[in-house]
């Protein structure tokens, strides 16, 4: 009996060892549906500095507003939901539906009469329509606020971090292009880690899902306790009454 359990394990253990080689998990860098090929023509992935400098602001937005030569004017504001803010000596100003240039420019011409050259500099701190997703192995599973410049790393910090049991080495990114299609690619993570390659660690864009796996042993030992006590005749460890 001892001989048959024993055998079993053994059976099973390079069953999964296999499997996990193929096994297209979730979490993993075959995911079903995402396309690795390149985009395209006329769907290609926009810049991260043209994502954000062709953005339009909208309500709920946080904004700061700073003035080069006179910083006393400066501000930090939340959109309304009316798509005004209130500035200092002007008002009420329009923003929403604006670019951050448009602002800018708009900004210079009010205070143009007040200022001899406001030079002014608009910057989204937050964006509730700007955001990223991290999935898999991280502490806090979910979206992420968008910060200009904000990289995978980043992303997944602001997440908690990775767990114990994550695939560093097996990071992939999806992100969609202009005609909608998801594409993913793998993110060497560990070598960012490793201080090794650290232009692995590529900066986001809105909507990006960054998915964490877990690491080869981790997954190994996950797929044990799943299945490995289902196959079994018996209890491994009860000694059979004889």
């Amino acid at each position: 009996m001892k001989a048959k359990t024993a055998t079993a394990i053994a059976l099973l253990c390079g069953a999964l060892v296999s499997a996990g080689c193929s096994s297209k998990n979730p979490e993993g860098a075959d995911m079903k549906g995402v396309s690795t090929a390149a985009a395209q023509p006329g769907c290609e992935f926009a810049s991260a500095d043209d994502q954000f400098r062709n953005y339009r602001i909208q309500p709920g937005d946080q904004l700061d507003i700073s003035f080069y030569l006179s910083p006393e004017f400066d501000q930090d504001v939340t959109v309304r939901p009316d798509g005004n803010i209130s500035m200092p000596v002007v008002g009420n100003v329009r923003v929403q539906g604006q670019t951050p240039k448009q602002l800018e420019a708009s900004l210079n011409q009010l205070y143009g009469q007040e200022l001899k050259d406001p030079k002014t500099t608009v910057r989204i701190d937050k964006s509730p329509s700007q955001v990223v997703y991290v999935e898999g192995q991280v502490g806090k599973p979910g979206s992420v606020p968008l910060q200009p410049g904000m990289t995978a790393m980043q992303a997944i910090a602001a997440s908690g971090g990775m767990t114990d049991t994550a695939g560093a080495n097996k990071v992939f990114l999806v992100r969609r292009d202009a005609c909608g299609t998801p594409h993913g690619q793998q993110v060497r993570l560990d070598k960012v880690l490793n201080q090794k390659d650290h232009e692995q660690d590529v900066a986001l864009l809105p909507s990006d899902i960054v998915v964490v796996p877990r690491s080869a042993i981790a997954q190994f030992d996950l797929n044990m306790k799943q299945y490995v006590r289902d196959a079994l005749p018996v209890e491994p460890y009860i000694t059979p009454p004889f």
